[in-house]
């Protein structure tokens, strides 16, 4: 695969991003963008994106029109994406035409897919829970007997905030064929993979970035709660073993040079009792868990992916706060005045409409300065 950095210019002062996606992670990197003089234009599939109120302008299309992707990437100097679910094929069209995208699209085949991604990960020498690939019931049974244990059946492609994820009993506590066929109709029957359930201590992330020229910076580990497979808050530090944050940056760094990354990535590990790590899953971009770097540290993830695919110099990850972030889901926006009334909290709303169950609406970084 071509690194980005071979052929394409820097993009200079007043310079221009495409961002593919109109969420909020759309939303923070186009504001990060402004803020160091670049321009970011968004490529959204419906109208009134988060991203579409602070961008410089927006282009509306689906997000597997070539056509329409080819039109926009026209106007701009470098594309990047702020979800991995976006179709791959017509980004690879684009890269073949010599439009510079980042991070390449040979990433979004691996990340796409949990199968691949994580035979990735083990290929890379990195640990991850068992798995076994699912194309039927009969697969469930026969893979969850081998195994051992109880098992969560997972979609390959497409799930996400704990969508498309079954949980399943042992066989010795009743998983059968009966309800092999019921998970298989819960997740409609698509590809899947089973996977071991392991007893962990904690979650944590590694966020980090890799810039054109092969540069590296890493920021320091959140611990992260998850409730109802959703984020709810982020703590740094992590408190856990420094062996087990030295081995998690190690695996960060080999998967960002392996796939000659360019941009900022998340990788998610539990981390066991005796701290060593299992590799969950990777998200090619920024990340919910690095919303706090943007107030806690000298260069926030979302202007450190700007600076990356644009060719910049990497900012410094320096912490000079320690951080807790939390999650506005639903109806907790209603919280937003009591936050802005902390002096010491970073309120962060998105600007959506409407406020549904297991959406998310904000978030808060309440910050504790070292030493202070």
């Amino acid at each position: 695969m071509m690194d980005i950095g071979e052929g394409f210019p820097i993009v200079p002062p007043g310079g221009s991003i495409g961002i593919v996606g109109g969420g909020q992670l759309g939303r923070m990197m186009a504001a990060a963008a402004s803020r160091i003089g670049l321009s970011a234009h968004i490529y959204a599939d419906a109208p009134g994106s988060p991203a579409s109120f602070v961008a410089a302008s927006t282009c509306m299309g689906s997000f597997d029109d070539t056509h329409a992707l080819s039109g926009f990437a026209a106007g701009v100097d470098v594309l990047t994406y702020e979800f991995e679910n976006v179709p791959a094929g017509p980004l690879a069209s684009l890269a073949l035409e010599g439009v510079a995208v980042a991070p390449n699209v040979e990433v979004l085949r691996v990340a796409q897919d949990r199968l691949i991604e994580k035979t990735f990960a083990n290929e890379l020498g990195a640990v991850t829970a068992p798995f076994r690939q699912i194309d039927s019931p009969a697969d469930i049974v026969a893979a969850a007997r081998d195994i051992g244990g109880p098992t969560i059946l997972k979609t390959r492609r497409l799930g996400y905030d704990g969508k498309g994820q079954v949980r399943l009993p042992s066989i010795d506590d009743g998983l059968d064929a009966t309800a092999a066929d019921d998970a298989w109709r819960e997740v409609a029957g698509a590809p899947c993979i089973l996977e071991g359930m392991i007893d962990f201590d904690c979650e944590i992330s590694i966020i980090g970035a890799r810039g054109r020229n092969g540069e590296i910076a890493i920021y320091d580990a959140p611990r992260n709660v998850h409730r109802g497979g959703i984020l709810r808050t982020s703590i740094v530090p992590a408190n856990v073993p420094s062996r087990s944050i030295k081995a998690g940056r190690q695996i960060v760094t080999d998967l960002l040079e392996r796939l000659d990354y360019v941009g900022v990535i998340a990788v998610e590990f539990f981390v066991q009792t005796n701290g060593d790590l299992l590799v969950n899953e990777l998200a090619p971009r920024v990340h919910n868990s690095g919303h706090w770097t943007e107030d806690a540290c000298v260069t926030g993830q979302f202007e450190q992916h700007i600076r990356a695919v644009a060719g910049w110099p990497l900012g410094s990850t320096r912490r000079f706060a320690n951080a807790e972030m939390i999650n506005l889901i639903g109806d907790d926006v209603a919280t937003w005045r009591d936050h802005a009334a902390d002096p010491f909290a970073c309120v962060r709303l998105y600007g959506k409409d409407v406020a549904r169950a297991g959406r998310k609406m904000g978030h808060v970084t309440r910050l504790v300065p070292i030493g202070g």
